[in-house]
């Protein structure tokens, strides 16, 4: 009786098939089987042809009635059933297939979040264990990036590098241990968070995530994703653990900066919830984004003040480094905000002034 390649196959070959086998050994019929164990004769015929499971009490009334042991009929059923399954997954994991080109595999990969493959079906399963779910379609359906899946046509972000990007900061900020948050320490805590924006990424990045981290917010510092345009986000892990992540989509210092004030405002000014800056509709109303903006604004730079600037006639560069040094921020902001509103041309000469941050291929810190 052969029953080592039957366990070993990778063929999903029912338990019937051997109990036939023994049947002709012994030249017993299903119906004498039957009469044996005292089973119905259609209950014998099932598990030959595969429609019926052997279960332990079987296996056992078997051993009795054929002399093969009990474990023999569970481990070729076991087997069966796990066959079954894994063809089952590999027909599953092609239905995911399509939506590979949703996920930003690549970065992933540089992150070292997923494993780099060429096999398809390898993807998919990563991405299964990275999104923690079963099936990419099941996505949809996680609390955390529900509200993604449904902001309509209107959004021309990727749902599904969105949720990749939140999952990467959601586990690092959650490996980061902070102070319990205290919205009164951060108010405080502005006017030194805006200082920085004269130092160099090397410099301010260190600092900016203690400064935020004695208010208990988490910075996380990590690159853009294809198809997420965000610019940052706010979320919370708890009730004492805010994280704000930022991206540096467009590398210009001044957008970075007005991002991080943004997403400040968010956790100061609005209730708690998640918040994306991609340029589209966030999950938080149009309200919400409005007042962080005017929030950023006022923040990096008093409007009335700018106002003074603009009616004194001269913008040249001599008088934006003396407006920046008197406010104590980077002149590349001063520039960034006037040619946001239409105050100087966004070619002008003067944009040589604004830096650029790039990331160091090495380290999460951003560079000039």
């Amino acid at each position: 009786m052969a029953t080592d390649d039957r366990l070993h196959s990778d063929l999903p070959i029912p338990p019937g098939d051997y109990l036939a086998e023994v049947l002709r050994e012994r030249h017993f019929s299903q119906i004498e089987l039957a009469r044996r164990i005292g089973r119905p004769a259609q209950a014998i015929n099932e598990i030959i042809k595969g429609q019926k499971s052997i279960t332990p009490a079987t296996a056992i009334q078997l051993e009795r009635a054929l002399g093969v042991p009990a474990h023999i009929w569970t481990g070729l059923e076991n087997r069966f059933q796990l066959i079954k399954a894994r063809q089952d997954e590999e027909r599953s994991l092609d239905k995911d297939i399509p939506l590979l080109k949703e996920i930003p595999y690549k970065e992933l990969e540089a992150l070292g979040r997923v494993r780099e493959t060429r096999d398809r079906r390898e993807r998919v399963r990563e991405t299964h264990v990275f999104y923690g779910v079963s099936s990419l379609a099941n996505l949809p359906n996680v609390e955390a990036y529900s509200a993604y899946f449904r902001c309509g046509k209107g959004r021309h972000a990727s749902p599904y590098s969105l949720a990749a990007w939140l999952k990467c900061a959601e586990d690092l900020a959650a490996r980061t241990e902070v102070e319990a948050f205290n919205k009164g320490r951060l108010r405080r805590s502005l006017g030194a968070i805006r200082s920085l924006t004269t130092k160099a990424p090397e410099t301010f990045a260190p600092e900016l995530e203690r400064l935020l981290a004695s208010c208990g917010v988490v910075l996380v510092l990590q690159p853009h994703f294809t198809g997420t345009y965000a610019q940052g986000a706010v979320f919370w892990l708890g009730r004492d653990k805010a994280v704000l992540a930022l991206s540096i989509r467009g590398r210009w210092a001044d957008i970075v900066w007005f991002s991080l004030f943004h997403e400040l405002g968010h956790i100061l000014l609005h209730k708690r919830g998640t918040y994306i800056d991609d340029g589209g509709i966030s999950p938080g109303s149009v309200r919400a984004e409005e007042e962080a903006d005017r929030f950023a604004a006022n923040t990096l730079i008093g409007a009335a003040r700018l106002l003074e600037l603009v009616r004194g006639g001269d913008l040249g560069e001599k008088a934006l480094r003396a407006f920046a040094k008197e406010q104590g921020i980077d002149v590349g902001i001063v520039i960034g905000r006037l040619q946001h509103e239409g105050r100087l041309p966004n070619n002008t000469e003067l944009n040589r002034l604004r830096t650029r941050i790039e990331w160091e291929s090495s380290s999460p810190i951003p560079r000039r």
